[in-house]
C-alpha cells in the first residue's frame, strides 16, 4: 500500500526515502528501473511499491522530499535574523548549498520530468515570495533603498526560473548553485542604499 496523505512513513520507510534521495541527488533518477533501484537499495520491489505506485511517483515524492528537507534546512539558517541583507544573503547561499548537494543527471531529470519540475517551480515561486518579504522587511528598515519590493521580487522569480529551467547553465556555463551565488551579489548590490 502506497504511503498516503494522511498516513506518515514508518522509520524503515524514511530511511528508504532518505536513501533515494542520496542516491536520485548523486545520479538522477530517469535511468533507474524499479528493479535497479530494488537492487541499490538493497531491498524488495514491493518494499519500494510501500512508498509509492510507480517509479514516477516515486521519483516525484524524492524530489517533493529533497525540496521541503531543502526549505526547512534554509529556514532554520535564517531563523532570528533580523538584518535583511543578512537574510537575504543566507537565505540565497543556502539555496546555492542546497542545489550544490544536486548532480547534473539530478537537474537535468527534474527538467525533463513534468510532476518534478512542477515541484520546483512551486519551490521557485515560494523562494520568490520570501525574497519579497525580505526586501519589504529591508526597506521598511531604512537598510535597502526605496524600491517596489513586489517588482524586484518579480525580476528575482524570473531568474529563478531561468536558473530552474536551464537557461542560465546552458546560457553562461554555471551551476544552479554558482547562479544563485551571483544573484544574491547582485540583488543586494542593487538594494542596498548608498
Amino acid at each position: 500500500m502506497a504511503t498516503g496523505a494522511h498516513r506518515q512513513p514508518t522509520a524503515r520507510q524514511q530511511a528508504l526515502l532518505a536513501d533515494l534521495e542520496e542516491l536520485f541527488l548523486a545520479k538522477g533518477f530517469a535511468a533507474f528501473t524499479l528493479d535497479d533501484l530494488a537492487a541499490q537499495l538493497s531491498c524488495s520491489k514491493s518494499t519500494l511499491y510501500t512508498l509509492a505506485a510507480s517509479k514516477e511517483q516515486l521519483a516525484t515524492l524524492v524530489v517533493r522530499r529533497f525540496f521541503k528537507g531543502a526549505a526547512h534546512t534554509i529556514e532554520q539558517r535564517i531563523e532570528g535574523e533580523t538584518n535583511a541583507r543578512e537574510v537575504i544573503a543566507t537565505y540565497l547561499a543556502g539555496v546555492s548549498d542546497q542545489l550544490h548537494r544536486a548532480s547534473s543527471e539530478f537537474m537535468r531529470d527534474i527538467a525533463e520530468f513534468t510532476p518534478a519540475r512542477a515541484e520546483y517551480e512551486s519551490n521557485s515561486r515560494a523562494a520568490a515570495e520570501r525574497i519579497s518579504s525580505f526586501i519589504d522587511d529591508g526597506v521598511r528598515d531604512g537598510m535597502f533603498r526605496n524600491v517596489h519590493a513586489t517588482l524586484i521580487a518579480q525580476f528575482v522569480g524570473v531568474l529563478i526560473e531561468a536558473i530552474q529551467t536551464g537557461v542560465v547553465a546552458d546560457r553562461a556555463g554555471v551551476s544552479d548553485a554558482e547562479a544563485y551565488t551571483a544573484l544574491a551579489e547582485l540583488l543586494l548590490d542593487g538594494l542596498t542604499r548608498e
